[in-house]
């Protein structure tokens, strides 16, 4: 069939906006794909596109620990990890925490853990680096274990602490990475009492660091990275977990 004027005229409008339509449908997808991305290997920066799902998801991997001695008890919290502790068919479930958490029921007294609103059941001591302020407990809780993060927390990268903060369980607290020093990750998320031995995780919900201390003179308060916990707690390939780009 012989084509009109005007089917020509149609022809080369089509030819002519092709290009720019498909343009314009690259330009509005590249935004999109990379609002869906929020891994911190590409971008560390930006919050978590699921936020509730990412609390959630950290919440049943931490607990509350409790540790009572002849000087009272102490209260922090704990987070789930993959890690042999030579107690598993007993105590399936091992914890990462602060030394100075149970360091009062070391050699005597009553550790217990909780998760979130539900009553206390016993945990064990397994190992414990006092230098670093980390130790690993045991318990028969089934928790989901947390991922550790393989990308290095640079100053900036979004963070979240969860924990106890002053004996309120499932606290939660949002900030940035302030800085990192040899063996510890400095945040700006708030952390009170109670948080300490908690989980700090990254937008993907991987941990970067163990919620350590908070400061009354600065406006920064403090993790033990994954770095510390090289030295006594997990097997890493080298002296530190993460390797510093050149």
């Amino acid at each position: 069939m012989s084509q009109t004027p005007a089917n020509k005229f149609i022809a080369v409008i089509v030819i002519v906006t092709a290009p720019f339509a498909m343009g314009a449908f690259f330009l509005a997808w590249a935004p999109s794909a990379q609002y869906a991305a929020s891994n911190p290997e590409y971008d560390g920066y930006v919050q978590p596109r699921n936020l509730a799902g990412l609390v959630e998801q950290t919440q049943r991997s931490t607990v509350t620990v409790y540790c009572d001695s002849k000087k009272g008890t102490s209260q922090g919290t704990a987070w789930a990890i993959d890690l042999e502790n030579g107690q598993d068919e007993r105590f399936p479930t091992s914890l990462i925490t602060n030394h100075h958490v149970i360091e009062d029921c070391i050699g005597g007294g009553t550790v217990t853990v909780a998760e979130l609103y539900d009553k206390e059941v016993g945990a064990t001591i397994i190992k414990w680096d006092k230098k670093n302020d980390l130790a690993v407990l045991a318990t028969d809780l089934n928790l989901k274990p947390l991922e550790l993060s393989d990308a290095t927390p640079w100053p900036g990268y979004w963070v979240m602490a969860y924990g106890s903060a002053s004996g309120l369980e499932g606290s939660v607290a949002f900030g940035s990475v302030l800085n990192l020093t040899v063996d510890e990750v400095l945040i700006t998320a708030n952390v009170s009492g109670g948080n300490s031995g908690g989980p700090l995780v990254d937008n993907e919900g991987r941990v970067v660091g163990t919620v350590s201390w908070n400061s009354k003179r600065n406006q920064f308060n403090g993790a033990m990275s994954l770095d510390a916990m090289c030295r006594k707690i997990i097997e890493c390939d080298g002296e530190t977990y993460w390797e510093l780009e050149e």
